[in-house]
């Protein structure tokens, strides 16, 4: 099969915070996004632990499952280890795709654990990919509460699965094949938090390319309130060809 021809574009926002705990990726084939907890320095370290641990899988065409798995796997004992007061308790959590090849050619395999979330636009439809880790998640889950209270519960920043704190977690991995004009984006819950679905796939679809749309979903978020760090990764499946992109500065 020929290369895949890829265009992306990253964008952050520190929105109200005082800092960025946000850190992203978005190098072939790897494009993630990572949202720190734990506080400043912490925080901002366990995500910046996670992109370094998915940036040695760049530079070439594929990388694998096992390969993402390992990475992860790294970057999470690295947090663990973490020394002194202003790291203690960090963690963060991560969501993203990269092109994999397991023995049938490219494939996408969306992976994340935590609250980032990937969604997959393609035929004017925005599917969300991933599930939350979280209490809320799994109360909905269970049919405690609907979709209109989730948006405001009290317990909607609580996850269940991070890496660096907590039970040792495993990545959700799921592979998909790779579609012609396929959209993907991977976000931090600052954007999820501040703009609804609708909201989202409205931008997306909005036929601008991809550096203006993850410019306009940050910009839009921030125009909601922002009260968190907003973090958008975008990239587009073209023809076979050569890849290209552009990120935007943190």
């Amino acid at each position: 099969m020929p290369p895949v021809e890829l265009t992306w574009g990253a964008a952050t926002a520190v929105g109200q915070r005082e800092d960025n705990q946000d850190r992203y990726l978005a190098a072939p084939p790897v494009f993630a996004v990572a949202d720190g907890m734990g506080g400043h320095v912490g925080g901002a370290a366990a995500a910046e632990a996670v992109v370094e641990a998915l940036r040695s899988l760049t530079g070439g065409e594929t990388t694998t499952v096992e390969a993402i798995r390992l990475a992860l796997q790294r970057a999470d004992g690295e947090i663990r280890a973490f020394q002194g007061p202003d790291k203690a308790g960090a963690g963060t959590t991560v969501a993203g795709v990269a092109l994999v090849d397991e023995g049938n050619g490219p494939q996408w395999a969306v992976f994340h654990v935590g609250d980032s979330r990937v969604y997959r636009w393609h035929e004017g439809r925005l599917d969300q990919l991933t599930t939350d880790h979280s209490v809320v998640q799994e109360l909905l889950d269970a049919g405690y509460i609907s979709d209109a209270s989730a948006a405001t519960h009290p317990q909607r920043h609580i996850i269940t699965r991070a890496l660096g704190v907590g039970p040792r977690p495993e990545a959700d991995v799921v592979l998909l094949p790779v579609m012609a004009g396929e959209r993907f984006l991977a976000c931090s819950d600052g954007l999820t938090g501040e703009l609804s679905d609708a909201q989202i796939a409205a931008l997306v679809g909005a036929g601008n390319d991809v550096e203006k749309t993850v410019a306009r979903l940050t910009s839009e978020a921030e125009s909601a309130g922002a009260r968190d760090n907003v973090t958008v990764v975008a990239v587009q499946v073209g023809h076979p060809g050569t890849s290209t992109g552009a990120t935007a500065p943190r």
